[in-house]
């Protein structure tokens, strides 16, 4: 849960820091900014083009559906333990200053979406926004890809190949569960007063926008 004394104690922290803000003009303008930026909601919408080895998932739900040559190659990398897979987290972001309820229609730009992986709620890598996205304050959704690079058998070579295997089945297959992916995310946002960095990080998953 947010707490929104805790929230401005933090940013007044930072203007002290870096020292920019020089007038109540500045500290109004970033606060307004902060204020904008902490409207901004974000779920995670889907997984798409997964891939382990280069092999596409997309349609396969069990063990069986791989062919033989697919099946030996991923013996062969679990064999040599390793199981690289590549697949991109689709994020869906509402921007909700439309110029309704007092606060002015803004346009967001997010620059960063620093975000550390969690599969089955256990952290593993990071990753981020290739380029700049804006979202507009339309009440409608932008999705923003994150694309992601990670070595299963890094993170749970404890399950063993079918274990491994109906992981990867079970995030990118045909009966993908998204319930299974989370990322612990901090959003950078640009505003006219240079790029804000939200002052805490937030659990993006796919039941509801936070």
């Amino acid at each position: 849960m947010r707490s929104r004394p805790k929230t401005i104690a933090l940013a007044l922290c930072f203007v002290i820091a870096v020292g920019s803000l020089s007038s109540c003009a500045s500290l109004e303008q970033f606060m307004s900014a902060l204020s904008n930026l902490q409207r901004l909601k974000f779920r995670l919408a889907d997984v798409s083009n997964f891939s382990v080895l280069g092999i596409t998932l997309g349609g396969k739900s069990a063990l069986t559906d791989f062919n033989v040559t697919d099946g030996i190659r991923l013996v062969q990398a679990f064999s040599n333990r390793r199981l690289p897979a590549e697949f991109v987290i689709n994020i869906e972001a509402v921007n909700p200053n439309d110029g309704r309820g007092g606060s002015p229609q803004t346009v967001s730009t997010l620059t960063g979406l620093e975000s550390r992986l969690l599969i089955d709620n256990v952290p593993t890598v990071v990753g981020n926004v290739d380029r700049a996205i804006e979202i507009p304050g339309t009440g409608q959704s932008t999705m923003i890809p994150i694309r992601i690079s990670i070595d299963l058998y890094s993170f749970f070579a404890d399950k063993g190949y079918n274990g491994l295997i109906n992981l990867a089945l079970a995030l990118g297959g045909a009966n993908k569960d998204t319930t299974r992916i989370a990322l612990d995310a901090q959003p950078t946002v640009t505003t006219p007063i240079g790029p804000i960095v939200y002052p805490g990080r937030i659990t993006i998953i796919s039941k509801e926008f936070r």
